[in-house]
């Protein structure tokens, strides 16, 4: 039985006022872009165009559309089985951050390639670096312990023009440290971001993957369909994300001094109060928490520096 088409607003309002993906995705000019895009959509029960998001072929020929309309990638692709990521909540992370820098530039966002940005976990994707590029002209430095997905993002940085310049894929060779060896001898980032694997388990990864699908397609789902990929790294690690980004707050302090600010996206709400005790433990400066949201779910970044504002307001000057 065909459903009535509904009445969609004509913008997400949770999303960031400057993300490019506050409207419905346009499918036809996304296939204009895109022409390998119109074999993937069909109208589906509402009367909508559409693709299906079960498909992991659909969702990565989406996102190939969506970098090629909006920041003008030729080539993106990833390996088999490898994260495919929601490209506006991966843009809503940057915007925010991006007027977090702004607010302590009275109100005007550093852009250019000055500007330099620590991607921990780039992923096979890079879509992070590929955004914060296109949007800020910021240079970035992609770290990973994955030699495949290393592999994929140098690919993708090689393949589009300006992206080679402005993005450094580095290799983690020790899965235990995120800034060592990373971050070299005198080198300056005015910012890090990392998006943490948050389960704890491939078994609660699993179930994750079986509650999203079971509510995309409004019935219980018993078999995962990884529709956007992802490997262990990337999904999950022993403690999940509270052991993870309370990992990551130990190592900062002794990086205090080579970033102006380093931030997390922290999925679930029950998270924090580990993370702020460990930011409390390395005695952070400054502490703030920038709300996010993308349809039904709701995430946080938490961002903290351990400048003073006299120490802040001498790198601004020097740098931005």
């Amino acid at each position: 039985m065909q459903s009535e088409k509904r009445e969609h607003p004509k913008e997400k309002s949770n999303l960031h006022p400057r993300n490019r993906h506050r409207e419905r995705y346009d499918f036809k000019q996304l296939i204009a872009t895109m022409p390998e895009l119109a074999a993937y959509v069909h109208l589906n029960a509402y009367q909508d165009e559409s693709i299906d998001f079960f498909d992991p072929e659909a969702v990565k020929m989406l996102n190939k559309a969506l970098l090629k309309h909006f920041y003008a990638i030729d080539y993106w692709d990833i390996p088999l089985h490898y994260l495919c990521p929601p490209i506006p909540g991966r843009a809503d992370y940057i915007h925010h951050i991006a007027e977090f820098l702004g607010s302590r530039n009275k109100g005007k966002i550093p852009e250019g390639e000055r500007i330099k940005c620590l991607d921990i976990g780039v992923g096979a994707n890079c879509v992070y670096p590929i955004i914060g590029n296109r949007e800020y002209k910021w240079s970035f430095a992609g770290s990973d312990i994955d030699a495949v997905a290393i592999e994929s993002a140098i690919k993708i940085t090689e393949n589009n023009p300006g992206l080679k310049s402005a993005i450094d894929i580095r290799l983690q060779t020790d899965k235990n440290d995120f800034f060592k060896t990373i971050i070299r001898a005198e080198e300056r980032f005015d910012l890090t971001i990392c998006n943490p694997p948050f389960h704890a388990s491939q078994a609660e990864a699993q179930a994750g993957t079986i509650r999203k699908l079971s509510n995309l397609r409004s019935k219980r789902i018993k078999q995962p369909v990884l529709n956007f990929g992802g490997q262990q790294a990337e999904l999950w690690c022993e403690g999940g994300e509270v052991k993870f980004v309370c990992n990551l707050i130990y190592q900062s302090r002794q990086f205090s001094a080579s970033c102006f600010c380093f931030s997390s996206l922290i999925s679930k709400e029950a998270s924090l109060n580990a993370v702020y005790h460990a930011l409390k433990q390395v005695e952070a400066f400054e502490i703030h928490t920038i709300p996010m949201g993308q349809g039904n779910k709701k995430s946080r970044i938490v961002v903290w520096t351990f400048l003073n504002p006299e120490q802040q307001q001498r790198w601004i000057k020097e740098r931005w």
